[in-house]
C-alpha cells in the first residue's frame, strides 16, 4: 500500500503525530523516511480538509528541532564511539565513508552544514549527533537547527500543499478541457463523415442516371 493511501485510513491527529515522531527520530540519527512521510502528508492535506496544513507544518518543525537537539545531546555525550556503534548497526548510513563525508562538510561549512543539512538526506540524519560529537557550541547549533527546521519542514509543507491544490484544480480543468475536446472531435468527425457520405451518394446517383450528352 502506498504511504499516502495508508495515511488516508488514519485520523488527522495520528497523521500529525506520525509526522512529528518520524521526523524527530530521523533527526536524532535513526534512518527513517521523514521526507517521504512529510511530502505524502502535505499532499494529503491539500486533498483532505480534515488535515490542517498549519498544524501539520508545526508538528514537522517541532519534530525536526527537538529531534536534532536530542541528537546533539546524544552525540556530545557519546562522542566518536557512538558513531562507531551506529556504523555497525546502520552500515549504509553510518559507515566510515558516510561519516567522513559528513565530517568534511562540517569542517568546511560549520553551522551552515546544520542549516543546509536539512535538505540533504545524509546530513539530515547526521546533523544533530555529529554536531555534538564535534563539540559545536550549542547556541550556534540551536540557531542553525531552528532556522533549518522552519525553512525545511515548514517550507516543504507549504510548497507541497499549494502545489497539490494547484495540481488538483488543474486536473479538474483538464478533465473539462478533455471533455470539450472530445465533444468537438466527435462533432467534427460526424460532420466529415456526413459530408463524405453525401458526396458518395451524389456520385452513385450520377452513375445511375447519367446526364444526356448535348447535340
Amino acid at each position: 500500500m502506498h504511504v499516502q493511501e495508508w495515511l488516508e485510513t488514519v485520523p488527522a491527529v495520528a497523521v500529525y503525530a506520525l509526522v512529528g515522531i518520524v521526523i524527530g527520530l530521523e533527526s536524532l540519527g535513526i534512518p527513517l523516511p521523514g521526507e517521504i512521510i512529510l511530502v505524502s502528508s502535505a499532499l494529503l492535506a491539500s486533498q483532505n480538509d480534515a488535515i490542517d496544513p498549519v498544524v501539520l507544518g508545526s508538528c514537522a518543525v517541532a519534530g525536526a528541532i527537538i529531534g536534532d537537539s536530542i541528537g546533539y545531546a546524544i552525540g556530545r555525550k557519546g562522542g566518536k564511539p557512538l558513531l562507531t556503534r551506529l556504523g555497525r548497526r546502520f552500515p549504509k548510513h553510518f559507515g566510515p565513508a558516510q561519516v567522513a563525508t559528513a565530517e568534511r562538510s562540517f569542517e568546511k561549512w560549520g553551522v551552515w552544514a546544520v542549516f543546509f543539512g536539512r535538505f540533504v538526506a545524509l546530513l539530515r540524519i547526521f546533523a544533530g549527533p555529529l554536531a555534538g560529537v564535534l563539540r559545536m557550541p550549542y547556541w550556534k547549533f540551536l540557531i542553525a537547527n531552528v532556522l533549518g527546521g522552519i525553512v525545511w519542514a515548514g517550507g516543504t509543507t507549504a510548497v507541497i500543499y499549494y502545489v497539490g491544490i494547484v495540481a488538483e484544480a488543474w486536473l479538474k480543468r483538464f478533465s473539462w478541457l478533455g471533455l470539450v475536446v472530445a465533444v468537438l472531435f466527435g462533432l467534427t468527425s460526424f460532420l466529415v463523415v456526413r459530408s463524405r457520405s453525401k458526396k458518395a451518394e451524389a456520385r452513385q446517383a450520377q452513375e445511375r442516371d447519367p446526364v444526356p450528352a448535348a447535340d
